[in-house]
């Protein structure tokens, strides 16, 4: 009999032909629980380390300024005539960290700066030139960071290279220097790139949770898309196709009511499954014997019964992802239905023939009469 999909008996016995196999899961508040701890990628989790950036290092390429101060005039740099200029210190020209990572000080030589802090390159500077100048002191400052930057890329408004803030920003910081996002952000997409490590979450998961809005560090990338998240329906759906989200994240209740709710005269409301690629973890914490798959996802498919009045009240838990599908089976006496409108219609086409047959016969008949 033509159909939409599979009867909820193969579903239920996991009757396949040609696809992979799959783990089927019942929707009850043990699954929901176990979904609750692996929830959606979350920035903290990947990223664990909460503290503030470190203070912020000369790199290849910075600009850097250096004074230098004496006790009294008459050492290397202050000149011994009073009055001749005013203050006890001398201001270097700026100069940029050479690619051997060292900046050069009269008289004190090169002077290691890459990968160094202002404090640790004036303690230095001090050391180099003491035996020379009178109680010398110094004060190093970063005059034109050139490294320790974040590139913010993708759908905002300035996409850009951002200096790092001494001070420490989160990630909504960095984006809203880069002039904030261009769509709407239910639709939006966030990618950290951070040594090596690429992690991506829905912009909404930065905005509602607190715990996602990490702190940016120095070199990090942030890329920032829009891939708008859907749902696919078929079956005993009111209405079948591709759905969005438009908001960052429904739930199942939400999706089957997007797509029109379930028909009366065709749907088993305790048939209501949604297909999903989980990690293996996940799946194994489900119940669902993984020694039958290889890689690190597993199909599987989620059952809720919505004919038990509490099934609803699951499904307003049960989170929905990007390109779950979600099918409705048909009840089994809608096949019947269809069987029996087969054989009517069979029953009914053979009867035509008869009474073509017979009204051919009584025509016949009556052009025999005289």
């Amino acid at each position: 009999m033509p159909t939409a999909g599979p009867s909820e008996i193969r579903v239920k016995t996991g009757s396949t032909t040609e696809g992979p196999e799959y783990g089927l899961v019942k929707l009850t508040p043990a699954t929901l629980g176990v979904l609750g701890e692996f929830g959606p990628k979350v920035l903290s989790g990947y990223f664990p380390d909460r503290r503030p950036p470190q203070t912020i290092r000369f790199g290849i390429g910075d600009a850097v300024g250096v004074t230098i101060f004496e006790a009294a005039a008459g050492g290397l740099f202050i000149p011994s005539e009073a009055g001749v200029r005013p203050g006890n210190f001398v201001t270097l020209p700026n100069q940029h960290v050479d690619s051997s990572g060292n900046i050069t000080v009269p008289y004190g030589g090169a002077i290691r700066a890459l990968g160094r802090t202002p404090t640790q390159v004036q303690a230095d500077i001090v050391a180099s030139i003491q035996n020379r100048a009178i109680d010398p002191q110094a004060v190093v400052v970063l005059a034109d960071q050139r490294t320790s930057l974040i590139s913010v890329l993708g759908e905002v408004n300035v996409p850009t290279r951002l200096q790092a803030n001494a001070a420490g920003e989160r990630i909504l910081d960095v984006i809203t220097r880069a002039g904030g996002i261009r769509g709407q952000g239910f639709e939006t997409w966030v990618t950290v790139e951070r040594g090596g490590r690429r992690v991506t979450v829905p912009f909404g998961a930065i905005v509602y949770e607190p715990a996602n809005n990490i702190w940016a560090h120095p070199d990090d990338t942030i890329y920032v898309y829009r891939e708008p998240q859907v749902f696919l329906a078929f079956g005993a759906a009111g209405q079948q196709g591709q759905f969005p989200f438009d908001m960052w994240r429904i739930n199942l209740a939400q999706a089957v009511a997007k797509a029109g709710g379930l028909l009366d005269s065709a749907a088993e409301p305790s048939s209501l499954f949604v297909y999903r690629r989980e990690p293996r973890e996940l799946a194994e914490k489900l119940g669902v014997d993984c020694s039958r798959f290889s890689g690190p996802t597993v199909p599987v498919i989620y059952n809720a019964d919505l004919r038990d009045p509490a099934g609803y009240f699951l499904a307003t838990k049960f989170q929905m992802q990007d390109r779950d599908i979600v099918f409705a089976a048909n009840a089994s006496t809608v096949e019947t239905g269809k069987f029996l409108q087969f054989v009517r219609l069979i029953v009914a086409t053979a009867a035509d023939g008869a009474i073509a047959a017979n009204q051919a016969h009584i025509l016949k008949l009556n052009l025999r009469v005289p």
